[in-house]
């Protein structure tokens, strides 16, 4: 009853909703949902847990409001400048993961900067899915090996895995979604192959760390198989 998942997955889900619920614009519930993310990493590394892989931005996003693609962008420039010097302080390595060429120079560069100066930090990892898709990730990981010209002979899961956004890092063990939606919508697609899935049913700015807790608890109970017994 004591194991800690080492890798959990959260897709930070209903901020939107959140927001609706008590009159609010829907960009006060990204703001709640983003200082949220602060609380919730800080004790997740206090209970043990290594690395915390977050769905913010996928690639389907770009679809909603010129407005809310545009304050998210902002959020995301104050991330990985202002927060990430938090981050550093504790210890924190800072990856983001997916295809980030389609944001502007600023957000691409603080990106690069944020990356390079937390890359050393051990305490734990924080991963922030932006413009990701698990379809998306799986693409490009067959287009780079094709263009390192892979025999297709030496290609095996091992292999596939160093070519993916993850690569060096072991798959979640949890994943967690927030609002009580049951689905992953692209959430790390070839990883959670045999990860634990708990889907509560509060939004993302109202999830505590007492439900990370709970969540955990859950995960602690459940007998996990990998196809050999």
């Amino acid at each position: 009853m004591d194991k800690v998942p080492q890798h959990i997955g959260i897709i930070l889900d209903g901020n939107r909703r959140w927001a609706k619920a008590r009159s609010k614009p829907t960009l006060f519930g990204h703001q709640k949902g983003f200082e949220n993310l602060k609380t919730i990493a800080n004790h997740a590394y206090e209970k043990g847990i290594k690395i915390m892989t977050v769905y913010a931005f996928s690639t389907e996003n770009w679809n909603r409001s010129k407005e809310e693609v545009s304050y998210l962008m902002d959020l995301f420039k104050l991330m990985v400048t202002k927060e990430v010097k938090e981050l550093d302080k504790n210890g924190i390595k800072l990856n983001i993961l997916g295809n980030t060429r389609a944001f502007d120079d600023e957000l691409q560069s603080g990106i690069k900067t944020a990356i390079k100066k937390t890359k050393n930090n051990t305490k734990g990892t924080l991963n922030v899915c932006l413009n990701y898709g698990g379809r998306a990730e799986i693409l490009n990981a067959v287009k780079n090996i094709i263009k390192d010209k892979i025999n297709p002979d030496k290609i095996d899961e091992k292999l596939f895995a160093k070519y993916l956004y993850t690569k060096d890092m072991p798959d979640p063990d949890l994943i967690i979604r927030t609002s009580g939606e049951q689905r992953l919508s692209g959430f790390l697609t070839w990883q959670s192959v045999y990860s634990e899935f708990y889907f509560p049913q509060k939004d993302w700015p109202a999830f505590t760390t007492k439900d990370l807790d709970k969540a955990i608890e859950e995960f602690q109970k459940r007998g996990r198989r990998f196809g050999g017994n």
